[in-house]
């Protein structure tokens, strides 16, 4: 494999969603939705902070046909195994990639989203989602408007 190494990181993969890292309650969270017609794949990361003794934690990708969440639906094979505080389980991350072919492209679906839950009890967590493989230009192109500085 050949790597162009005067492309930056910034320039194949963006920062295209986010669940913001905090204290969170036991609940679900969601990201926005992310179009997968500007990138060929993305990468969710879940990023779990102290958990409570009891705490859950669960994360799973779920499809749309567009970016206001019509038709939702989980993506098969697309949700981490759950993590947990008896399971030593701080302080740990967890990612699942996506292709934009794994989707329902036949019944129309281009929209990805992150569902993070915390069941039981909360714990600080936080998840990113990063788009790979720009159709168009450089990747940071499509960064969150959150995304305060690139460093060459």
């Amino acid at each position: 494999m050949t790597t162009n190494t005067n492309l930056l990181p910034s320039h194949q993969a963006a920062v295209v969603e986010v669940i913001d890292p905090d204290a969170y309650a036991a609940s679900a969270v969601n990201s926005g939705w992310v179009s997968l017609i500007d990138f060929a794949a993305i990468q969710t990361i879940l990023m779990l902070g102290a958990m409570v003794a009891t705490a859950l934690a669960d994360l799973k990708l779920q499809q749309a046909t567009d970016a206001a969440g019509s038709g939702v639906k989980d993506i098969a094979g697309k949700a981490i195994t759950q993590m947990t505080a008896a399971g030593s389980d701080d302080d740990k991350q967890a990612i699942i990639n996506c292709r934009a072919d794994e989707l329902d492209v036949d019944g129309g679906f281009t929209h990805v989203r992150a569902v993070m839950t915390l069941t039981t009890a909360g714990s600080d967590a936080g998840a990113i989602i990063l788009g790979h493989y720009p159709h168009y230009g450089p990747a940071s192109d499509n960064d969150l408007a959150s995304v305060d500085e690139i460093i060459a």
